[in-house]
């Protein structure tokens, strides 16, 4: 059997795997947010061992498509690295738009070498760096929270996907330039993309054993209060010694707060507590957690008719915000208004009423 063959094995097996781990992915979380974006960086990531296999390199419609869903990958990890764990439910505009001009800008790369060989691509100068930086962005999301985060299994994910996608990150931005410009062979690029099929099966193999809620979180549901504990857990005396001291003391307050000092303060041991708060309380990262005490306090002051000239930001400061814009990102995300509207609207119903 010639390397080529098995080369063109590895790739179907990275392609199948792709396509069984996406089909989980529908299958049980479709609605949320995270595993969408992981299905759309599956698909990048398929495009990009097509690609590498020159199975797809003439001057198509479908040729692009796959070049320009391969050139997208390092902004779809991005994008699936912040949406999972960050654990946001929406997506930015932003967001959106900072992908979409990443995606117009390596369709227009692709466009200047198949129309203009030899003719200087711009777009391809900014490629490079754009890739590294997407990589790097999306690293620095997983590895930011990860002292915060309360899934015990996406704790140890982060880990093996900071090693994995960090490694292949530099290993492509370092190759591609080589085998390109015709320095190295292409067998190097060859190596990369098949052996990217035992990663896939290890990351997927570490998704399967993971429980879905733990993954990715329950279906989207209504709004509950998600610091009043539920079942079993009403009846913990770790749940309401938190709460008691959440209501009492409120810590939350402490915008540096972290779990292993809270857990300190409770004498509790911080396994414990990451646990009750994740599976009593609802809650997936410690910051989620914090959030939603400072939140219920600035809408009581909010709506409070005694608070009405004192400045929002001061509301925000004081219930333990560090700044305006996550606050304001946190508040509109969680009441679906500015928080002025909110202001407006509350005191306007306390008037007339």
């Amino acid at each position: 059997m010639s390397t080529h063959d098995l080369d063109l094995m590895a790739r179907g097996g990275t392609l199948a795997l792709l396509a069984l781990w996406s089909w989980v992915l529908w299958r049980d979380s479709r609605g949320q947010l995270a595993a969408r974006c992981a299905m759309a960086m599956n698909a990048g990531i398929a495009s990009y061992q097509i690609v590498t296999a020159a199975w797809e390199n003439d001057l198509s419609a479908l040729g692009l498509v796959f070049a320009v869903g391969a050139g997208s990958t390092p902004a779809l990890f991005w994008l699936f690295a912040k949406t999972w764990f960050s654990d946001q439910t929406r997506l930015r505009p932003r967001d959106l738009a900072l992908v979409a001009l990443w995606a117009g800008n390596v369709l227009a790369m692709q466009l200047t070498f198949l129309l203009l060989p030899g003719a200087p691509c711009y777009p391809a100068l900014i490629f490079r760096p754009g890739l590294l930086a997407f990589g790097l962005a999306g690293l620095w999301h997983a590895w930011r929270g990860r002292d915060g985060d309360l899934i015990e299994s996406r704790r140890k994910l982060r880990f093996w996907l900071i090693v994995t996608v960090g490694f292949y990150v530099v290993a492509i931005g370092i190759a591609e330039p080589l085998v390109y410009s015709g320095r190295a062979s292409h067998a190097i690029l060859s190596a990369i993309a098949g052996s990217s099929a035992l990663t896939t099966l290890g990351l997927l193999g570490a998704m399967l054993i993971t429980r879905r809620a733990d993954l990715f979180g329950p279906e989207p549901a209504a709004a509950t209060d998600r610091n009043e504990p539920a079942g079993q857990g009403a009846d913990d005396p770790l749940v309401q010694r938190l709460l008691a001291l959440m209501e009492s003391e409120r810590p939350h307050r402490d915008e540096g707060l972290t779990i292993a000092a809270l857990a300190t303060r409770l004498g509790e041991q911080e396994y414990r507590l990451r646990r009750t708060i994740n599976r009593a309380l609802g809650h997936r990262n410690f910051a989620q957690f914090l959030n939603s005490w400072r939140l219920t306090e600035v809408r009581q002051a909010l709506a409070d008719p005694a608070q009405r000239e004192v400045p929002i930001l001061t509301i925000a400061i004081d219930a333990g915000f560090g700044s305006l814009g996550p606050f304001n990102r946190a508040f509109k995300e969680s009441e679906g208004a500015t928080p002025s509207e909110f202001r407006a609207r509350m005191l306007a119903d306390s008037e007339i009423g």
